[in-house]
């Protein structure tokens, strides 16, 4: 069943939010000059648009009125999303499986802060749980969906190709790659024209993962072409299907399965010096959700803090 909160703001102010040092000012140009060549032609100078017309990205990523899923919306990365996508207007359905209580405090932290938000409990590797989940989430918020971001996954458990058991491949790649068909499937019957699809995926595709990490690796590998393919099949209705690979987040996964001097390694191997936060890939979702990045479609956006520049 869901539970729900609802306000009359349409955007509610930003969570948890963070300090961050303005860059330092830039020195004024002068007018460009071009290099002499003969018979060169005068450049027209292009038109500025008046100032008004100008708008700075807090108003371009605008979700009011927007309706948005967001699987395994409880927790780390999936909050962060749910929490942003608030903050742009968008009305959100928190789903979880087994965390309840975590998932309505997602959407309680949203609705005080005048947002709307209902968490939905279903089984995102189960059909029948998936059709049910889609449904309350649009009764719920009012209407069709405009925003799917398929987040929930997880590695469940390092093991060696050697000694893993079918069961456990069956697992891992449900819950990671299966339930993203299943979600999408039936999401996008419900989906609005011009809508937007976000997958989770990892650095883990790119690289092959970590030790015992192999099934994880692979499946969110298929979360990378299944977002390709998707992204040519629902392009006759403008609905734009995009993926995140997020590298090191500060999150409680790594808190499991990361070993902390590996996470210190990898983190000071980076460009950016540090672990990611779940901040850093929420942005990025509320961004390929939005009108800001309607000419991207079947891509995936790295997370890791320039791991591959070191």
């Amino acid at each position: 069943m869901a539970t729900a909160g609802t306000s009359t703001s349409t955007t509610a102010p930003r969570l948890a939010t963070r300090t961050r040092p303005r860059s330092a000012a830039r020195p004024t140009r002068g007018p460009a000059t071009l290099p002499s060549a003969p018979f060169a032609r005068p450049v027209p100078r292009l038109a500025v648009p008046a100032a008004s017309v100008i708008q700075p990205i807090p108003h371009v990523i605008d979700l009011s009125g927007k309706t948005a899923l967001v699987t395994g919306g409880g927790r780390d990365i999936g909050k962060a999303i749910c929490h942003r996508l608030a903050e742009a207007g968008a009305s959100v359905a928190i789903n979880y499986r087994s965390s309840k209580d975590e998932a309505d405090a997602a959407a309680k932290e949203i609705t005080d802060a005048g947002g709307t938000a209902v968490a939905v409990q279903a089984d995102v590797t189960k059909p029948e749980e998936v059709d049910r989940l889609i449904q309350e989430s649009c009764d719920a918020l009012g209407g069709n969906l405009d925003i799917l971001v398929n987040n929930a996954g997880g590695l469940l458990q390092r093991c060696p190709i050697t000694e893993m058991d079918e069961d456990l491949w069956d697992r891992v790649m449900d819950v990671n790659f299966k339930s993203v068909f299943l979600v999408t499937k039936a999401a996008a019957a419900k989906m609005n024209d011009g809508g937007a699809i976000v997958n989770l995926s990892s650095l883990a595709a790119r690289n092959g993962g970590g030790g015992g990490a192999v099934a994880y690796a692979a499946s969110k590998g298929g979360v990378l072409t299944l977002t390709r393919g998707l992204a040519k099949e629902l392009a006759g209705r403008k609905i734009r299907c995009n993926a995140v690979s997020p590298g090191l987040i500060n999150t409680t996964f790594h808190d499991t399965f990361t070993p902390d001097e590996a996470r210190q390694r990898t983190a000071s191997t980076t460009a950016a010096g540090r672990e990611g936060e779940a901040d850093d890939v929420a942005n990025a979702v509320v961004f390929l959700a939005s009108d800001a990045s309607s000419y991207i479609n079947g891509e995936s956006l790295e997370i890791n803090g320039g791991l591959y520049f070191t």
